[in-house]
């Protein structure tokens, strides 16, 4: 217990708070604290036992409210407290002068930690300044080699998507003349304007060719379109051999 409270004191004390208010024990408890600024914190065992003796003898009382008891002063408790005045105000000057030098030792010892932290602080910044240099340049490094690997990577797959469509329109431009080669076989040979049909025809299926290349350079391609396209481009054609059929 703190010496503050010496025989009797903490009895006198636990009278006050009481004739300032009802409250209950650990409200009692927590005002202490507050008041010692937490150094000095009565457990129960050192409260309710003496809050049970004060009822003893008649000097507080209590109710029960919400569960909790909550201590009252009685008269014959305000008649020791006003017989007491003289010890309770030497008590509360001693009372405060615990307080200052308890803020005092606080005080000192934040003081103390504060420095002792702006010391390490100051270690730690030349450290850390030591490899800031090296730490940074090596930063810059890497990013230069990520934005070149990401660049190459678009340009592969520019390329790749390039060579796709290429192939694609090759591969449409066969399957064309397939068609009409079969159509000219089924009607027993070409007609008379042969090449002024197949030069116009070209030009369509250049146009056409030409239309879906520049679609396709301006779409996210993706596997799953590719797939999409080519199964258009399937049934385009099966539909322009039944249409000349």
């Amino acid at each position: 217990m703190s010496p503050v409270f010496g025989h009797g004191r903490l009895r006198l004390y636990l009278l006050k708070l009481l004739e300032e208010s009802p409250r209950h024990g650990y409200e009692v408890i927590r005002l202490l604290q507050d008041r010692f600024l937490g150094v000095y914190s009565p457990s129960p065992g050192t409260i309710y036992p003496r809050l049970a003796r004060l009822e003893e003898e008649g000097l507080v009382t209590h109710e029960v409210v919400e569960g909790k008891k909550v201590f009252s002063i009685t008269d014959k408790g305000r008649a020791e407290l006003n017989a007491r005045l003289d010890e309770l105000d030497d008590l509360e000057q001693e009372i405060s002068a615990s307080v200052r030098d308890i803020a005092r030792e606080v005080k000192e010892d934040v003081r103390d930690t504060v420095k002792s932290l702006r010391d390490e602080l100051t270690r730690m910044a030349k450290d850390v300044r030591t490899g800031a240099h090296e730490d940074a340049r090596q930063r810059r490094d890497q990013q230069k080699a990520d934005l070149k690997r990401i660049k190459e990577q678009q340009k592969r797959q520019s390329m790749e998507h390039a060579t796709h469509w290429q192939d694609e329109g090759e591969r449409f431009s066969r399957e064309w003349r397939r068609i009409w080669s079969e159509v000219w076989a089924t009607l027993g040979g070409p007609p008379e304007n042969r090449a002024e049909l197949d030069a116009e025809l070209g030009e369509l299926l250049a146009d056409f060719v030409a239309q879906v290349r520049q679609e396709a350079s301006n779409s996210r391609l993706t596997r799953e379109t590719v797939e999409q396209v080519r199964g258009a481009l399937d049934e385009a054609s099966d539909r322009i051999r039944d249409t000349l059929r």
